[in-house]
């Protein structure tokens, strides 16, 4: 099925950065102006999940994929974006994103291997990356600060030191990457205290 090319918008930022209420906040205000819709990869996966059964769009095999990627908190590799890609039409479909509106993206492309296939979706025109220290982002987990980290079972600090190792080996690469390709960058330092409106304000 042929999918039009969206506009889009990417959040980068290391886990507990406040990515999700951030783009939570902007579906609700828009961003410049404009509508958006947040793709937020990590909630759908969980949403995926929980519900534990099959779909037309996924398979018992790409169920066994998602559970895994949850479970050891690694990244779904190229062999798998078919998994992804799939979860993202879903949405998109299922959100009906304004033709003049963007998809923010949370979560996906987490890493280089990933881009090129989701360039083939999504327009990234602007990176927003979260900057946020490894010592506050344990406060921030540890404290809650964004509001939604309740019931997460990923918290440990070994499954944090986990994803920062993730996040700067795999995922922080995609600053330089998208940036070659024209994308604007905004860099937003993240504090311990630091809202999604006091984001959404520095936008």
């Amino acid at each position: 099925m042929h999918i039009k090319r969206f506009n889009g918008i990417l959040i980068v930022g290391a886990t507990g950065s406040g990515k999700t209420p951030f783009g939570d906040l902007c579906e609700k205000k828009g961003v410049s102006g404009k509508d958006c819709i947040h793709f937020d990869f990590g909630s759908e996966l969980r949403r995926i999940a929980a519900f534990q059964e099959p779909s037309k769009k996924i398979t018992e095999k790409d169920l066994e994929v998602i559970f895994h990627v949850l479970e050891t908190g690694q990244l779904l590799e190229n062999e798998n974006f078919h998994i992804a890609e799939k979860i993202l039409i879903s949405f998109i479909e299922r959100k009906k994103l304004p033709v003049d509106g963007f998809i923010l993206l949370n979560g996906m492309p987490r890493h280089i291997g990933q881009a090129g296939d989701v360039d083939r979706i999504v327009d990234i025109q602007k990176i927003i990356h979260l900057e946020c220290s490894a010592e506050v982002v344990y406060e921030r987990i540890l404290r809650n600060s964004g509001g939604d980290r309740t019931g997460r079972c990923d918290d440990s600090p070994a499954e944090i030191q986990n994803k920062l190792e993730l996040f700067k080996k795999r995922t922080f690469p995609l600053l330089d990457y998208y940036q070659k390709k024209g994308a604007e960058i905004k860099i937003i330092n993240i504090g311990m205290g630091r809202t999604a409106e006091d984001i959404c304000a520095c936008l």
